[in-house]
């Protein structure tokens, strides 16, 4: 099984292997080669390790869509399913991905906690809650090395936002690393065993993560038991000493890092201990070992898992992951009629969040594509009503761009497609027979035919020398720049607009985008990053709101779909605010006074005001529901499936929020919050939310009948009281009668959850096991768990809020 450890054989065979490397091939090993992998030795039968960003799909080396990825539904989708064994089988999915595309670990899975609303990055982790991030977390692990590729847990420990992330100092007591931000990494080490792990670039309590002894080394490994390897987050490693010395295995990206040469002469010269490297290049070969790549030694898994329909997964996830938190007079499913669908969002899908989860599904189906092809013929009118898009995007529908590549006498050295605008060439990812030395302009050149007539906005994201042309005329020729000092600005910053076109609907004009190319020689990482940004005419917002109110009118049913963007949710930057962007909040108005019988279906990645929700018939929550998006939506507006998703984080207004801190100050982050977060700081300080932890409607009606307690297990009888068939997920709450003096716990904790489902009047039982985790806290005295005897309620119900059947028990 792929969470066993390894076998004395396999033990055998590294401990052979390092004993047949010197200290240079040793620390070489330890620095990686390129962006993306470690070095071949072939002296030890050692091929090259690839390493690959993953979440919910895999990149691989290249950052292009030339080889198409499986997009599958964003983390918090997944979290909202509550099911691990789903999470399993996105996981099997992925290392099918990875071997097809000769990758041997996946960067994931995130498992920070999202600790305030405006975490930027959230839609990448799963849950506030430690409890669900773990089990879903595991799920995934167990999944991705069941098909024999590794995981890489991330990021170890309290990156919990990306503000000043590079630097950041989060002061965390230790009761609440133990019991929150630590508890899912410790819940998967246990339940998954995985084979890796990457520190993160923030610094807890005055030491940086990737040199932070007591929580890799004494935590992670010798008290949890982790053998696996530990590598940096990119360009996180700054002290040959203290990286190796803190547990750091592999410094990334290669080849210059803190370790190669650097911890070689640290070893001549005194400062580090050859067994300290030894044992961190033992991680490594481990590791080489478990995937394969390691002569002499079996890998794990030897015959993969049976071959997963990814296309089916996507969209049985994304139905999975839907969370209908509002749905009044049964508004859905759909009864048969006319449905206005409106929302450029709903035209245009965003079916992932931004930063390096970012892959390239070679299909998108949109919520206009999905319900065009289930609806019957002249049920459907589209309108696009409001924009969410109020910056520019990255070209893409309409553009057909390829790279070309020259030298200083501008000779072509090579080429490349380019599909969505956007070019990302990363260390040695480079065309063939292209060369940093060599390179000197990148142009990304092609034609553009445009859906709607007017004033087009083009623009650049990146920073430096750029041209841009558009049908003939040269529109900008200067150096873009900017005052922020962050290594991915380029990729992460706004595009800026440059020019203005007036081009006409259908006619095709040429475009070009040239960028010269200036790499400062003691970067560790060589990054090629820039992109053309496009927006189409705006019209005027009123005209679109009004237009789109008079087709909510002449229709049955309105459903508006409302989204975040990648300038308001992204890697790399946190939120200001959680309003939608643009004017989809008028937008919703003006339908919902136009047409009583209004759906909005939100679609972001984590929790966005919702000032409109009592004026509309439903509210239903998208996430970022991945490549099949539109035709999982269709199966749920239409009841062909019900939507199956839970709350995975409480969602309410921002000035209600009771944890929203994401701005440190003098370089200093204070969790002063302690252990209440989430639903546990909503209850603590008496606040009601829009929409509570754990909450979801499905299609039918479910009556708690019982509980029952037997040691450590819960029985829970329920009964499907509706009129179809559905499934629900039982969620069980541990309530401590009285806390501990000095204790000052959550009024209630997450112990455990099953999914049941059942026919229209069948009964079923729920079985849930109640770790012995839930009634212990971490008693900071002592420095260790302790059980706290007393008084609990068992309370079983549909949400935190939502609590059916009640039961006390003594411990």
């Amino acid at each position: 099984m792929a969470g066993t450890p390894t076998s004395p054989d396999t033990e055998a065979a590294v401990e052979a292997a390092l004993g047949k490397l010197d200290l240079e091939a040793k620390t070489r090993l330890l620095a990686g080669q390129d962006t993306w992998s470690l070095p071949a030795l072939p002296e030890i039968g050692l091929e090259s390790l690839v390493m690959s960003d993953g979440p919910i799909g895999v990149r691989g080396v290249r950052w292009s869509a030339d080889d198409p990825s499986i997009a599958l539904p964003s983390p918090t989708a997944l979290a909202a399913t509550w099911d691990p064994e789903l999470a399993r089988r996105a996981g099997t999915l992925l290392a099918q991905e990875a071997r097809r595309k000769g990758v041997h670990v996946l960067l994931a899975p995130t498992v920070n906690l999202h600790r305030s609303p405006l975490g930027g990055r959230h839609f990448e982790a799963y849950s506030e809650d430690p409890y669900l991030t773990g089990l879903i977390g595991a799920g995934y692990v167990n999944g991705v090395q069941s098909g024999g590729v590794g995981t890489t847990v991330k990021h170890f420990v309290a990156n919990d936002a990306e503000t000043d992330r590079f630097t950041v100092n989060n002061l965390v007591s230790e009761r609440a690393l133990r019991e929150l931000y630590l508890a899912p990494f410790e819940l998967i080490v246990e339940n998954a065993h995985p084979w890796g792990i990457m520190t993160a670039y923030n610094t807890v309590n005055g030491t940086t993560m990737t040199e932070h002894h007591h929580l890799v080394n004494e935590v992670l490994r010798a008290e949890w038991g982790f053998d696996g390897y530990n590598v940096s987050d990119w360009m996180a490693a700054r002290s040959t000493k203290g990286a190796i010395e803190g547990g750091l295995d592999v410094a990334m990206p290669g080849p210059k890092t803190v370790y190669g040469e650097a911890l070689a002469r640290a070893v001549r010269d005194g400062e580090v201990d050859e067994a300290t490297v030894d044992g961190a290049v033992r991680n490594v070969l481990r590791l080489a070992a478990r995937v394969g790549i390691l002569a002499g030694a079996e890998p794990v898994v030897t015959e993969p898992p049976e071959t997963v329909d990814g296309i089916e997964l996507a969209r049985e996830i994304a139905r999975r992951s839907f969370v209908l938190v509002r749905n009044e007079n049964q508004a859905l499913p759909l009864k048969q009629g006319t449905v206005a669908l409106i929302g450029a969002a709903a035209r245009d899908a965003r079916v992932l969040g931004g930063g390096s989860a970012t892959v390239f599904p070679s299909r998108i189906v949109s919520p206009l594509d999905g319900l065009t092809a289930a609806l019957p013929e002249g049920a459907l009118s589209y309108a696009v009503g409001a924009d969410p898009n109020t910056e520019l995007a990255v070209a893409d529908k309409g553009f057909e761009l390829r790279a070309i590549c020259r030298d200083a006498d501008g000779q072509v050295i090579g080429t490349a497609s380019a599909p969505n605008g956007q070019i990302q060439w990363m260390g040695t990812d480079l065309p063939e027979g292209v060369t940093h030395d060599r390179l000197h302009t990148v142009e990304l050149t092609g034609t553009f035919t445009p859906r709607e007539s007017g004033p087009h906005t083009f623009g650049i994201k990146g920073l430096g020398a750029f041209g841009l042309t558009i049908a003939g005329t040269t529109y900008f020729d200067d150096v873009q720049r900017t005052d922020k000092d962050d290594p991915f600005e380029a990729f992460f910053g706004a595009p800026v607009p440059c020019a203005e076109a007036e081009l006409t609907a259908g006619e095709l004009v040429d475009v070009s985008l040239t960028y010269v190319v200036v790499l400062p020689e003691d970067v560790p990482m060589k990054v090629i990053s820039f992109a053309l940004a496009h927006q189409e005419p705006q019209r005027d917002p009123d005209e679109l709101i009004a237009e789109a109110a008079r087709a909510a009118r002449a229709a049955d049913t309105a459903v508006v779909v409302v989204a975040t963007t990648d300038r308001v949710e992204s890697e790399g930057f946190d939120r200001g605010d959680l309003r939608l962007p643009g004017r989809q909040d008028e937008l919703v108005r003006a339908v919902a006074a136009a047409n009583p019988n209004t759906v909005v279906v939100v679609n972001s990645g984590s929790p966005v005001e919702l000032p409109w929700r009592e004026d509309v018939a439903a509210v239903l929550l998208s996430w970022f529901p991945g490549q099949e998006g539109g035709a999982a939506l269709a199966d749920v507006l239409t009841g062909a499936h019900e939507p199956g998703g839970r709350l995975p984080s409480t969602w309410g207004s921002l000035t209600d929020a009771p944890v929203t801190r994401v701005l440190p100050e003098d370089g200093e982050l204070p969790y002063d919050e302690g252990v209440f977060i989430g639903y546990a700081a909503w209850e603590k300080e008496g606040r009601t939310p829009a929409y509570p932890f754990g909450h979801g409607l499905g299609y039918t009606d479910w009556t708690y009948e019982s509980v029952e307690v037997q040691g450590s297990t819960v029985r829970v009888r329920l009964r499907n009281s509706g009129t179809r068939a559905g499934r629900e997920v039982v969620q069980v709450y541990l309530a401590p009668a009285e806390a501990e003096a000095g204790a000052e716990r959550p009024a209630r904790r997450l112990a455990g959850f099953a999914g049941v489902a059942a026919a229209p009047g069948e009964s079923v039982e729920a079985t849930v096991e109640l770790p012995r985790r839930a009634f212990e806290i971490w008693d900071e005295k002592t420095a260790s768990w302790s059980f706290v005897k007393g008084s609990y309620e068992i309370q079983v119900g549909r949400s935190i809020d939502d609590r059916r059947v009640t039961t006390t028990i003594n411990v």
